[in-house]
């Protein structure tokens, strides 16, 4: 927090009417008490230190692109295979298994692109209304084919070719043809790309759009089918945290991707993911894609409840002894049985289990099975313990609610507290994920 430079800056806050300021990332003010972000900025002065620089001005008029700016022909789609190309090297660094992207991931958004009809396909939505010449494999066009496991043609599972147009040219090596545009389609002044107007107006009943929020969709659909060690709620963390690219994810792009105008509106996202808005996409996706049944989710999954009920007992520090509890509930549920917890988007009509979720509720019903949380028998229970701990001091101690409580609230009020203030200092919607 620049406080200093923030002095000067004498208003109220029209929330609180403290008179307390901070800088965000971009220059605007926000109150250090209660986290408002103004529109007033601090005037900037060295423009070099602005950033995303590489978002061009938009042209205006008849004014045309200069030759030297023009950079790559590229189409809306491949800006989006760029950045889950970059979301799943970022889940690889993570610890997931490179076969994610080089496989699962890259086979999901193959059969994307079929099914929206973009490529893989006899007359590409991209191509129907421009006369473009489709050339062979041309290094010296683009280095699309410096990341070569997401943008290679490897083998697909029998589920992606059925159902599906097949490729017309079995000696294609790329999800996308490189394509020679002329001069006129290039030189447009409301967008970097070739296609990013007609894609904003695209409106195509029953294609699924592709969108920033979907990329994290495609992600999480493929952790699921490799039955990795991520949640969703883990997912939308690590993008919180900045670990995934989301937010501003087109800075990954190439210096020759020209991104302006309508491409900002496409790629430019300004707050955070929701827990349930990307829990429909997925289920949209899935959908969309008519994808098979997913890999069972069996007792020594980490997605099965019980693995995940011991998991969160022990990050908010409950007594070990209640794993046994939250198993119980689980069998008499029958929330631990395959067909319960396996992902079909075809036989349960889309829909999927939140596998965090229904942990951390299984805890709480078992929380209120011990203690009713009826907001007096938990404190009743609590005084109990409390008596009992203090003369049994070398007998193993009683768990006390009120103390866990406290000690739970503390931690999380501050979490919170910092995790509000790092939101208000980029300036940015402050939208929990769960």
């Amino acid at each position: 927090m620049d406080l200093e430079e923030a002095k000067e800056f004498k208003d109220r806050c029209s929330q609180c009417a403290a008179v307390s300021w901070g800088l965000t990332d971009e220059g605007k003010y926000y109150c250090t008490s209660c986290h408002n972000v103004t529109e007033r900025s601090r005037e900037v002065i060295n423009t070099g230190a602005i950033p995303n620089t590489k978002i061009q001005a938009i042209n205006r008029g008849l004014k045309r692109k200069r030759k030297l700016e023009k950079g790559w022909d590229w189409y809306v789609c491949e800006g989006f295979q760029h950045i889950l190309y970059q979301q799943a090297k970022a889940l690889q660094t993570l610890g997931v298994g490179p076969e994610l992207k080089n496989e699962v991931l890259h086979n999901f958004w193959k059969r994307y692109l079929q099914k929206s009809k973009q490529a893989y396909c006899k007359n590409p939505v991209y191509t129907s209304r421009r006369k473009t010449t489709v050339l062979e494999d041309n290094p010296s066009h683009s280095d699309w084919d410096s990341e070569p496991e997401l943008l290679s043609d490897l083998s697909c599972p029998s589920f992606v070719e059925s159902g599906a147009e097949s490729q017309p040219d079995v000696h294609t090596q790329k999800p996308f043809p490189i394509i020679k545009a002329s001069q006129s389609e290039t030189a447009s002044v409301c967008s970097g790309s070739l296609d990013g107007v007609e894609y904003s107006l695209r409106k195509e009943k029953g294609i699924v759009k592709m969108t920033v929020p979907r990329t994290l969709a495609f992600c999480y659909l493929s952790l699921l089918w490799q039955r990795e060690t991520l949640t969703l709620a883990d997912l939308l963390r690590f993008v919180e945290e900045e670990h995934i690219p989301y937010i501003n994810a087109f800075q990954h792009f190439p210096e020759e991707m020209k991104l302006y105008g309508r491409d900002k509106g496409i790629f430019a996202i300004e707050s955070w993911p929701n827990y349930e808005d990307i829990y429909k996409k997925i289920i949209e996706v899935a959908t969309f894609l008519d994808l098979p049944r997913f890999p069972d989710i069996t007792e020594d999954c980490y997605l099965h409840p019980n693995i995940l009920c011991m998991k969160y007992l022990m990050e908010v520090n409950l007594p070990d002894e209640m794993h046994d509890l939250t198993c119980h509930v689980v069998k008499v549920t029958g929330m631990g049985e395959v067909d319960f917890l396996t992902f079909d988007p075809i036989a349960k009509k889309g829909k999927t289990v939140k596998y965090d979720v229904q942990a951390v509720a299984v805890i709480v019903v078992v929380l209120k099975l011990l203690f009713l949380l009826d907001d007096n028998l938990e404190w009743s229970l609590s005084n109990i313990a409390e008596k009992y701990n203090e003369k049994n001091e070398e007998d193993k101690p009683w768990f006390d609610f009120r103390k866990w409580y406290q000690v739970m609230k503390t931690a999380v009020d501050e979490k919170k507290q910092k995790w509000e203030e790092a939101r208000a200092k980029n300036g940015r919607e402050s939208t929990k994920t769960i």
